[in-house]
């Protein structure tokens, strides 16, 4: 088969590679479209670590079932499928729980670290264990399958978060996920939103898509406006969905007394706290990793209209072309939320 290989760290090479074999619990899936994550650009710089060359990267995709192995049952060769990007074992404490996410044996498709080299789905097929899959709704395209797991990711800090109706709540950074947390907002019933970024472009998206207000801290200040639009109380409950001190700062110092943060961005290994602010204050952290089953609902959330994907869909490309298009998202094009790439 045909793959796109990081050989080495900002080198790609599309080569052939040895056709993936199921075993008695997998599927073989025809690859039909996989999105470049924003962990994969710091993959392809070699920035996480997670990412150590040679391997085939991709983990958010979507295709059509080729071959399946001696114990499946429940798909068959043709069905539309997605998959979750977490391989889980099922089996340990955490898996037992429900919390797949948090799973003790947990490996991540396209990724390689030390601990792992788990192929990924930038390539013509890839194979998976059948309990990670997910069927489409016929009204769901391939290309909007392949940006299930962002989505999922936002769904899933949203339902870690208490929130209750009519909330106001702040999202500070609205890339991807941040607006993708905008929409699994609005859906879950909250009141007004607040997206804080430096890029007018991403704010007036994020109010396209449900925000109220769009803040640019370049501009203003953040922490005034919110005692403004709160009567100087705080917004209710605020997600940092960037991951470094200056916007977990931002989103701890716009929470009213016993309000709680969302953290779902980790740019930094660490950030600094403000620790009497946030313990005099009762302010409750939730950490939020990855997703925990809630790929059907975001399908039909899709489906439904309640999640709009489209908007955010940069570019369609040939897999061929894919070094180009990591590139150009390393280079920060604008308008490149979301590159889907096709075998």
């Amino acid at each position: 088969m045909k793959a796109l290989v990081l050989t080495e760290y900002f080198k790609f090479e599309y080569k052939d590679m040895p056709d993936p074999v199921p075993g008695p619990d997998d599927v073989l899936v025809q690859v039909k479209a996989c999105g470049i994550c924003g962990s994969d650009i710091h993959g392809f710089d070699g920035s996480t670590g997670r990412r150590i060359p040679p391997i085939i990267m991709g983990h958010e995709a979507s295709g059509m079932i080729s071959d399946t192995g001696a114990n499946v049952s429940a798909y068959k060769t043709g069905n539309r499928v997605t998959f979750d990007s977490t391989i889980y074992c099922g089996k340990c404490f955490f898996c037992q729980t429900g919390k797949i996410n948090l799973c003790d044996n947990r490996r991540v498709l396209g990724v390689s670290c030390k601990e792992y080299r788990q192929h990924g789905a930038l390539a013509e097929y890839v194979v998976v264990p059948q309990h990670i899959l997910h069927p489409l709704p016929h009204t769901v395209r391939f290309e909007q399958a392949a940006m299930v797991e962002p989505c999922s990711i936002a769904v899933h800090a949203v339902k870690r978060t208490p929130i209750s109706l009519d909330d106001m709540v702040l999202v500070v950074g609205t890339g991807m996920i941040g607006l993708l947390v905008i929409q699994a907002l609005r859906a879950a019933g909250c009141g007004t939103i607040v997206a804080v970024d430096i890029e007018k472009d991403k704010l007036d998206l994020a109010c396209q898509l449900g925000a109220g207000y769009g803040v640019n801290p370049a501009l203003e200040n953040v922490e005034e406006k919110i005692l403004q639009l709160t009567n100087g109380r705080g917004v209710d409950v605020a997600f940092d969905v960037v991951g470094t001190t200056q916007a977990f700062a931002t989103a701890l110092k716009a929470v009213r007394k016993g309000g709680s943060v969302t953290l779902v961005g980790n740019l930094s290994p660490s950030v600094e706290m403000a620790l009497q602010w946030t313990v005099t204050r009762e302010i409750t952290l939730y950490g939020s990793c990855a997703s925990q089953g809630e790929y059907t609902a975001c399908l039909e959330m899709m489906s439904r209209g309640d999640m709009n994907v489209d908007i955010l869909l940069g570019a369609v490309a040939p897999l061929a072309e894919g070094g180009d298009w990591f590139q150009k998202l390393y280079k920060k094009e604008k308008g490149l939320y979301k590159v889907i790439l096709q075998p």
